[in-house]
This record gives structure tokens, C-alpha cells and sequence, in this order.
């Protein structure tokens, strides 16, 4: 079945009845196969290793005198796994819990990490936390390109915009100017992205021209940031390189991808617009 086949089936841009017992059945999986065969590569080809964060922000149930507990919700979705999760049922299946009684935290943090481990097809990590211990705001670290004077003429991805010459050195870049859609209801996604890399210097102003190309492309923020990486590595040739995008919430969700050509894993960092 091709990815569109497969997100027309989904739950996005249907009309949609919202379930308060617990469902398992509401996640709704999207094979990570359909956009790496586009890129001509398989699971056990991939020029990266990463996490896909997410963070829930409207996540309750009952305890077992019907008294309401609410919780923050981060959860860590291996890049290498064999599914996505499509969003809207991953919100849907997290309001499955609002009227549903569990013994105790630890009962509810166990059964997300089952259910969304198997709907992933891979180890999922699940921390639960109370509000008052809500992360800090933070910053991305480098230098900002988004003050850069550039004409821009493509709202579609342009990988041909990239291009590396020269010494090689280290640095961190980052854009709040990263905007793509929702394949289906086009709703536009929102996030600022950070570049980390070693080797010949990137062109600054084609590196943003190439962040805004992706202004009108419709596709699921953990493709957008495998594809902005495979472009990078495949363009520019580093010798190292890591893409750290943070979404911005819809729905009490924000998704965070993360690829890297190394094995390291990131801070799980809340920025301003998140």
C-alpha cells in the first residue's frame, strides 16, 4: 500500500468520535518503510540513528475513587522503529484514558509503554510527570540564519539549494522558519530546526532558502526531518552531521524528531513557541 493509501485510512481529516474509555485500538501506525524506500535506502541502510520526542500536554485519567490525575507525558520513539504513529490517534487514544481508573501512575505509565511499544514496533520510553515540574524554556545553541537578506522563489523542497566548499570546521545553525503540512488536512506545521555539523562550510543562504522550500510540502514531521538530513549528508558531504527539529504543539502534542549520523541521543529542550 502506498503512504497515501495508508494516511487517506488514517483518522486524519475524518470526522471523529472522541473515546473517554481506554482504547489501544485508537493508535493508528504509519509504515517509516514508505518514505525511506522513496529515498532508495531499507532499515538496514540508514545514514542516521535518532528519537522522535514527543510531549503531551493533556494527559489524565481516574484513580480508583474517580478522583482525576493529570500528568505531563514524554515519550521517545526510536527512529529505527518499524512505525510512526500518526498524531491524531495518538491524541485520540491518550483522551481514551480521561475516564478510565488505574491503581496508580506507575499501572498507566506501564500500559502506554505496551501499547505504543507495539504500535511502534520498537521500545518505546514513556515518563510521567507531575505540571509543577514542567521543563524551563530554553534556546537552541549557535548562530541563528533567519536575518539573512535572501530572495526566495521555491515553497517546494529544492535539495539542489545546498551546497558545502572549503575548510572544514564545526558549527551549530539554526531557523524558527521551518514550516511544512499536514499531508491530509493541510494545517500548517510549525518549527525552528537546528543544523549541527562537521565539515566544509554550508552555504548559510542557500541552507535557508532550502529550510523555506519545505513552506508548502505536505508530509509528517519525521519525514520532513529524515528527508532535511538525507539532503544535507547526500548535498554537502559532512563529515558529521545531527537535525534537531521542535515542533510546535497541536492538539497537546509537539513532535521532535531528531537524526544523526552518530549515536547519541538529545536533551529534550522546550522552546519558546512550544
Amino acid at each position: 500500500m502506498r503512504e497515501k493509501e495508508v494516511v487517506e485510512h488514517s483518522p486524519l481529516g475524518q470526522e471523529t468520535r472522541y473515546v473517554n474509555q481506554y482504547d489501544p485500538s485508537l493508535l493508528y501506525p504509519i509504515n517509516r518503510r514508505l518514505n525511506w524506500a522513496e529515498r532508495g535506502i531499507d532499515r538496514d541502510s540508514l545514514p542516521f540513528f535518532g528519537v522522535d520526542i514527543w510531549n503531551a500536554y493533556e494527559v489524565s485519567w481516574l484513580d480508583m475513587k474517580g478522583k482525576p490525575v493529570v500528568r505531563l507525558a514524554e515519550f521517545h520513539l526510536p527512529a529505527t522503529s518499524a512505525n510512526i504513529i500518526e498524531s491524531k490517534s495518538f491524541k485520540l487514544y491518550l483522551n481514551s484514558y480521561n475516564l478510565s481508573r488505574f491503581a496508580d501512575q506507575a499501572q498507566v505509565q506501564a500500559q502506554m509503554t505496551a501499547d505504543l511499544s507495539c504500535a511502534a514496533g520498537g521500545e518505546v520510553r514513556v515518563v510521567l510527570r507531575h505540571p509543577d515540574e514542567a521543563p524551563e524554556i530554553e534556546r537552541f545553541r549557535g548562530e541563528c540564519i533567519d536575518e539573512l537578506e535572501i530572495d526566495v522563489e521555491h515553497y517546494q523542497p529544492r535539495p539542489e539549494l545546498l551546497k558545502a566548499a572549503g575548510e572544514p570546521l564545526e558549527e551549530r545553525l539554526y531557523s524558527h522558519l521551518l514550516k511544512s503540512n499536514c499531508p491530509v488536512t493541510g494545517q500548517p506545521d510549525w518549527a525552528s530546526i537546528q543544523i549541527d555539523y562537521r565539515g566544509a562550510p554550508i552555504d548559510r543562504e542557500g541552507l535557508l532558502k532550502y529550510l523555506i522550500s519545505y513552506r508548502e510540502h505536505g508530509d509528517f514531521h519525521e519525514q520532513c526531518v529524515e528527508n532535511i538530513f538525507m539532503d544535507i549528508w547526500q548535498q554537502c558531504r559532512p563529515q558529521r552531521l545531527s537535525v534537531y527539529a521542535r515542533y510546535v504543539r497541536r492538539g497537546g502534542l509537539d513532535i521532535n524528531p531528531y537524526r544523526s549520523s552518530e549515536q547519541q541521543l538529545p536533551a529534550n529542550l522546550r522552546l519558546s513557541r512550544q
